[in-house]
């Protein structure tokens, strides 16, 4: 980096470079550890944050696209087979909280969810969006995890099979606890 910034400052690589220098510069002028995730809140009653900051020593995890299960494994054809919007949003969770669980991970460590929703056919192809919300509510805002998640919901045309309704991604954060230093 020292030696590149002469030639930048001279323009001999273009703005291009120089902002790219002045964006290295600034990270490398950050502190290794700024402790902990930071969730901005919405105001009341939004069940979405606006955002997370999530410091440079934190541990990320991003979780593929989930899908439901069937509601009984026997029938797998057809929504119903899976169930309505809600159904298969608790499905998909419960699958999210087995696959951090499996990594070290709990739903109160999910920071960022981004949702695509495939419109209802019995809602005259809308998405079912109080249907999902029905079903976030039984994993974040409550007692067992207060933790709100930034948040995306789009509705999409189709997904893998036309029995699903819904599939959610999910990223989650956590900063590693610090070893305790050792007495002498």
């Amino acid at each position: 980096m020292e030696r590149l910034l002469p030639s930048l400052l001279t323009g001999a690589l273009g703005p291009a470079a120089l902002g790219l220098a002045a964006l290295g510069a600034t990270l490398g002028a950050a502190p290794a550890s700024a402790g902990e995730i930071v969730r901005h809140t919405n105001p009341p009653p939004a069940l979405i944050l606006g955002g997370v900051t999530i410091p440079p020593d934190a541990e990320v995890l991003m979780l593929s696209g989930q899908l439901a299960n069937p509601i009984d494994p026997a029938v797998t054809t057809g929504i119903e087979a899976y169930g309505d919007t809600k159904t298969q949003t608790v499905s998909i969770f419960r699958k999210i909280e087995a696959a951090l669980a499996k990594q070290g991970y709990a739903m109160s460590d999910v920071v960022k969810l981004t949702v695509f929703v495939v419109g209802d056919p019995k809602l005259g192809g809308k998405m079912d969006f109080a249907g999902f919300n029905a079903g976030y509510r039984e994993f974040f805002g409550t007692e067992a995890n207060p933790n709100l998640v930034a948040r995306s919901t789009v509705q999409v045309a189709a997904l893998a099979g036309p029995q699903f309704l819904i599939e959610i991604e999910a990223t989650a954060a956590r900063v590693p606890a610090k070893p305790k230093p050792k007495k002498k």
